[in-house]
């Protein structure tokens, strides 16, 4: 556990950063102030995921670098529209698209409809690790 690093944040929950990812709670529809405002779907995801840039960046990371998402949506009717908003922000600018679930709740904290929570490289991102496997495979031979 001494391995694992609490990033403080004022945005969310707290994200746990270890040496190998970056743990980062899901993330409500909120501005700053912690207000939920109404709008559309893609508004909320997009509110959702301004959340996951703004502790990404502080931990020394970005979006270019998650891993894995996990969508929770009270409705999967809202899933198209959900799905819009994230492609303009996951998969972009050549960096892969992360692996992820969409799962439908019965409901999410604060009566939202969608929550995000994501997994990500620290730093370096995917070229590092690239660069590690590429020479761990030599090494082994």
């Amino acid at each position: 556990m001494a391995d694992l690093k609490a990033i403080l944040t004022k945005d969310a929950c707290p994200p746990i950063l270890s040496p190998h990812a970056l743990y980062i709670s899901g993330q409500l529809p909120a501005l700053a102030d912690g207000s939920l405002p109404d709008g559309s779907m893609a508004y909320k995801a997009s509110l959702c995921i301004a959340n996951l840039k703004a502790i990404l960046a502080a931990a020394g990371s970005d979006i270019s670098k998650v891993v894995k998402t996990t969508v929770f949506l009270t409705d999967m009717k809202n899933f198209a529209e959900v799905n819009s908003e994230y492609e303009k922000h996951f998969g972009v600018d050549g960096a892969p698209k992360p692996a992820r679930s969409c799962i439908a709740v019965h409901q999410l904290p604060k009566g939202v409809e969608v929550e995000i929570e994501c997994v990500a490289l620290p730093g370096g991102g995917l070229k590092g690790t690239e660069e590690k496997t590429e020479m761990e495979l030599r090494a082994k031979g």
